[in-house]
């Protein structure tokens, strides 16, 4: 399973990709506005962190500014993926997108009859929110087990980003299920490395390793 890191911070950006764990970067309208920086400036700097793709998403409601906002976009980097809503004018502009070879990311996923037509729209990944359905007293999981059994039926290439990730669980439930990408916070990517013993095992060694009074260099 892919990871991507679902931020606007360029600092943990860079130094998730250090770690060869990084896959990609989500961005929203609402992690750019927490970042303070200039839309246009931060995405670029982004870009040019990370490899894989850099989802940007319109702010526009309708086709036509959509697509306006989405040729802006595009020509920030080539690892660009343009995010549009999952609504019918952002359906329209993702068919119209990857025909012309554009990544498209089809966000604020809530059923799996939503990612149906997502991918019938020619989806390069549709995001399904578990975190928000969760909290509104639906089951984020089976919503991907849901997606993940449609879309091996009819063997749909849109990729299943699950989204709205709030700790470890989550990832490991999506991974189990067969989704193809994690988008997390950074704090969630660093916490999957924690275990009790793994931290009390660090303790042993060291303890060990210092009564032998020996260095490695």
């Amino acid at each position: 399973m892919k990871f991507f890191a679902d931020t606007a911070d360029t600092a943990e950006i860079e130094e998730l990709a250090a770690t060869g764990l990084l896959d990609g970067v989500t961005t929203n309208p609402s992690l750019i506005a927490k970042s303070g920086r200039d839309f246009m400036e931060v995405t670029r700097e982004i870009c040019a962190l990370v490899d894989g793709p850099v989802s940007a998403e319109v702010v526009a409601l309708d086709h036509e500014t959509m697509m306006k906002e989405a040729e802006t976009l595009r020509k920030i980097a080539d690892n660009v993926c343009i995010k549009v809503p999952l609504t019918i004018d952002g359906l329209k502009t993702c068919k119209a997108l990857t025909g012309d070879g554009t990544m498209v990311n089809v966000t604020l996923c809530f059923s799996a009859n939503q990612a149906l037509l997502a991918a019938k729209a020619g989806a390069t990944f549709v995001s399904p929110f578990v975190g928000r359905h969760d909290d509104n007293g639906f089951d984020g999981m089976e919503l991907i087990r849901d997606i993940r059994l449609i879309y091996d039926n009819y063997l749909f290439d849109t990729e299943i980003l699950v989204a709205s990730v709030r700790h470890a669980t989550h990832v490991l439930e999506s991974a189990r299920i067969g989704a193809d990408v994690a988008t997390m916070p950074p704090a969630v990517i660093k916490g999957l490395v924690k275990h009790v013993l793994t931290d009390k095992g660090i303790e042993g060694f060291l303890a060990d390793w210092a009564k032998t009074g020996q260095k490695i260099v």
